[in-house]
């Protein structure tokens, strides 16, 4: 996914993110995605808990403004740009769910 993004920043005139081997945030970011999964899931089979949503919206919003924070921090490398559109507007998105359901079920 880097290099497919690497190669789109060259044409944007940003710089290419470094491209490692295996490491150990290899697997944070897909135990991650793991619980992401798990939470749509969820929030699929019981609609009616407004838990589901929050916990979602929580986790995309921390991992868009953390993108955002590295933006502003270190470079401004196009995945992080990406991730943080993406996910913020998922976290919104399952925010409004949350409300939405507060208000159904008070």
């Amino acid at each position: 996914m880097l290099i497919f993004f690497n190669k789109l920043s060259g044409y944007l005139e940003l710089p290419h993110s470094p491209v490692t081997e295996f490491t150990f945030y290899l697997v944070l970011a897909v135990a991650y995605m793991y619980i992401v999964a798990l939470v749509s899931f969820l929030m699929y089979r019981h609609p009616e808990n407004r838990y589901f949503p929050l916990l979602l919206a929580n986790g995309k919003i921390a991992s868009s403004l953390l993108s955002l924070y590295l933006l502003i921090v270190h470079q401004p490398f196009l995945i992080l740009i990406v991730n943080c559109l993406v996910d913020g507007l998922i976290g919104i998105v399952a925010f409004v769910f949350y409300k939405k359901l507060k208000r159904t079920n008070t």
